[in-house]
Formats: structure tokens, C-alpha cells, sequence
């Protein structure tokens, strides 16, 4: 090889801009074979490798090929390149110093690059196992990123510099404070991070509802700062991840887990409604087989009750008596405890809550079997479709504001009345008094 470049010296040497000029094509042409053979040969064996290991896969073998390996191939001709300048006769040396330089920062830069997608690619393949959503690696990864390239960018300032590596990280030391202070952030990050990791409070596909940062749906994903939840009304929020561990949050994971979500929620009911039963009107209610166990235990014990009072002399003023808003009560709660939607080993409570001006709320406390938000919507519909449906049968009604016609129609005659008196125009004069006829 160098009797052959002594050769084309000779040979050129009328014209020694020549020799140079081609020798520096010669060693951009084994730069363009270098990145060749690598690219279609050797990273050809080695995606085929890829694909018989755990990395594979028609997907993951996708992202490895255009993210990872023509980045790697791209190292080959820097280095091809660093080294062939060094070779060109009649350079000036500052410029080949800077050719090396550009070389060896192109091909930091390219492998740190690489790698970053590579922990990326990891991070993917990870997220697809079980266990991923407890146990999520991605913040790491991040640390990891972030660490790694701040260290290449020290090595690209040094190099660019000519000076030592070692002798930056050196001075870096009394620039410690200055560097806490601006990776702040990141550090109470990584921390979260950390214990949101190890305790497991936050999970990918866990609906948390957080009202001081506007969050209310599902985690779809955790990283090193911010933790990203797609609200309900399909909107995204990004949540600081240092908040979830600062700030007061609610995570319905549990609930989900535990296979029963809650229904609480009144009947508003008329007070004035509410009455004792004659006996005509309980034995009418031996039409509802859910009742017959109810009323029987109410007669035994009110008969006990009222003949106790009978012995003493008292008055049947003092006696107890059933009434229509207790037998409602209980028909409520035999309804639930055989209806299917309802889970029966989960509290269960029908209850009355202090009474308002908007009535008496009478209140179901229950848990449906089922947490899915649209089968648990329908299941407490149907519920209270079938409760305001029933009510009439005992007696009962439902507090409104305004639910009668004949104050609608009152209403409405006032409004015309005020609409006449505003058009404006004469108005009909009162006829004047006929004269009172003659006495005589």
C-alpha cells in the first residue's frame, strides 16, 4: 500500500494539489464501502441474531432496525474517516486536529444515541410482561438517560477544548450546589419516582382522581417527571410525579380490584306523604310475596307491644301502628338483597338522613357487583326506575319543587295578565254609571 501511494506521488508530482486532492477521495471512498459492508452485511447477521432472542419479534425487530443499528453503522466511517485524514499529505495540521475531533464527537454522540433508544426499546419489551404495570422501569431509564448524557456532553466540551476529560469533572466538583439547584427538580422526581415505584400507590391503568392538578381518569403513563392521565372527557393531564407524593390524591384501584362499587344516592320523598296503614291497606300488601316475612314479624311484635300497653290501661293513642314509609323501607332493602346486580357480602344499608326543606332523603347505601362505569350506571338505574315506579303503590310521593299543573296554569294566567298590562295603547274606558232613576 505505501509503495503504491509513493507511485501516484511520482506520478502526480507536476501536480501536488492532485495527489491530495486524491487521496482524500480514496479515503472517502473506504468511508462510503466501510458504512456499506456494515450496513448490508454484518448489521444484516446481527438483526437476524436479534430475532432469535427475547428483543425479536416482527414489531420490536422494526424499532431495533431503524432507531438502534443504522445509528451503530454509522460509527464505522467516522472512525474510517478520523483515521484516513491523518493519511492526506500537504493538510494543515489545525484542520486535521479538527477533523479527528469532529469525528470523535460524531461518534460519542451517535453511540449515546443509540444506546438512549436501545433503553428505550428495553423499556417497551418490558411494559409488555404482567408485572410491568406494578413494577414500572421507565423513571430509571430516564436517570440513567439523563446521567449518561451529561457526561457525553462534558466529553463533547472537552474534546472540542483538547482538554482532559477527567480534569472537567474535577472543576464540576466546586460547581456542586449550582448543579443541585438546577436539576432540582429531577432529583425530587427521581425520588418519587422511587417510592411510587417501591410502594406501588400509582399504577399504569389505575383511575385516580387528583382535584388540584385537574386530574380525573386513567394513568396511561409514568415517567421520570410527570405522570399522564387521560381524563374522562378524553382530555389529557400531565401531573408532576414529586405531587403524588406531596399532595392528596384518590386512587380507585382498589375498588376495581375488590369487584363491588358504591351506590349512594336518596329518594327525596314528601314528608306530608307519610302515614300509618290502616289494616285494610296492610292486608292489600300481602299482595308483595317480598313483604308477607316483614309484615308477620311486625304483627307479632306490635301486637306484643300494644297488648303490654292494653294490661296498663293506656290509650290506643299510645299504641304503634305500621306505617307506609317503614314497609317501603323494608320492601327496598328484600328488593336489593335479591336482585343481581347487587353484591350481597358488601354493606348493604337503607336508610333515612336528616330531613331538609327538598324533603326526606331516603337514602340506598349498596355496592353493584360489577365496577365497569356503564354496567354499574345501568344497574343503579334500573334500580331507582323501578323504586320511583312502586312508589305511588304505597302511599308515597316524591318531593318537587314545582310538580303541580294547577300552579303551572295559575302561572301562566299571571304572565298574560302582566303582558296586557304592559302593551302599550289606549285602553278600554269604563262605561260611566247610569243615572239613578227619579223618585217620582
Amino acid at each position: 500500500m505505501q509503495t503504491q501511494l509513493e507511485q501516484l506521488r511520482d506520478v502526480l508530482a507536476p501536480y501536488p494539489w492532485a495527489y491530495t486532492v486524491t487521496v482524500l477521495c480514496v479515503v472517502l471512498l473506504l468511508a462510503w464501502l466501510a458504512n456499506f459492508v456494515t450496513k448490508r452485511i454484518l448489521l444484516r447477521g446481527l438483526r437476524k441474531l436479534l430475532m432469535k432472542t427475547p428483543l425479536g419479534g416482527a414489531e420490536h425487530d422494526h424499532e431495533v432496525r431503524l432507531q438502534v443499528i443504522p445509528r451503530l453503522a454509522n460509527v464505522v466511517p467516522a472512525l474510517v474517516i478520523a483515521w484516513g485524514i491523518t493519511v492526506v499529505p500537504d493538510l494543515p495540521p489545525r484542520l486535521v486536529m479538527l477533523v479527528e475531533r469532529f469525528c470523535q464527537v460524531f461518534v460519542v454522540l451517535t453511540i449515546a444515541l443509540a444506546v438512549s433508544k436501545a433503553l428505550d426499546a428495553i423499556n417497551r419489551g418490558y411494559e409488555r410482561r404482567p408485572e410491568a404495570q406494578n413494577k414500572p422501569i421507565k423513571g430509571y431509564f430516564q436517570v440513567v438517560k439523563i446521567i449518561m448524557f451529561v457526561l457525553v456532553g462534558i466529553s463533547v466540551v472537552a474534546t472540542l477544548i483538547g482538554a482532559e476529560f477527567l480534569h472537567i469533572i474535577t472543576g464540576l466538583g466546586a460547581m456542586t450546589a449550582v448543579l443541585m439547584l438546577i436539576f432540582q427538580d429531577t432529583i425530587l422526581s427521581l425520588v418519587a419516582s422511587v417510592q411510587i415505584s417501591n410502594d406501588g400507590r400509582v399504577r399504569v391503568g389505575d383511575w385516580i382522581e387528583m382535584p388540584s392538578q385537574n386530574a380525573d381518569g386513567d394513568v396511561i403513563d409514568i415517567a421520570l417527571h410527570t405522570v399522564t392521565v387521560q381524563n374522562f372527557d378524553r382530555t389529557v393531564t400531565t401531573v408532576p410525579t414529586k405531587k403524588l407524593v406531596s399532595d392528596a390524591f384518590k386512587n380507585w384501584r382498589q375498588m376495581s380490584e375488590g369487584g363491588g362499587r358504591r351506590i349512594k344516592r336518596a329518594l327525596h320523598l314528601d314528608q306530608h306523604s307519610v302515614r300509618f296503614l290502616e289494616a285494610s291497606e296492610i292486608a292489600k300488601f300481602r299482595r308483595f310475596t317480598v313483604l308477607d316475612a316483614y309484615l308477620d314479624r311486625k304483627d307479632q311484635e306490635l301486637a306484643a307491644w300494644n297488648a303490654d300497653l292494653a294490661e296498663r290501661g293506656a290509650e290506643a293513642v299510645n299504641h304503634r301502628r305500621v306505617t307506609n314509609l317503614g314497609t317501603f323501607r323494608a320492601y327496598i332493602e328484600h328488593y336489593l338483597r335479591h336482585h343481581p346486580g347487587i353484591h350481597q357480602e358488601f354493606t348493604l344499608l337503607v336508610r333515612q338522613l336528616q330531613p331538609t326543606e327538598a324533603g326526606l332523603p331516603l337514602e340506598i347505601y349498596a355496592f353493584t357487583n360489577n365496577t365497569a362505569w356503564a354496567v354499574y350506571e345501568g344497574i343503579q338505574s334500573d334500580i331507582f326506575d323501578h323504586l320511583l315506579a312502586i312508589l305511588p303503590e304505597f302511599g308515597l310521593r316524591v318531593f318537587q319543587s314545582q310538580s303541580d299543573g294547577a300552579v303551572d296554569v295559575n302561572l301562566r294566567q299571571l304572565q298574560d295578565a302582566d303582558e296586557t298590562l304592559a302593551t302599550p295603547g289606549p285602553r278600554p274606558r269604563a262605561e260611566p254609571p247610569l243615572p239613578a232613576p227619579d223618585a217620582g
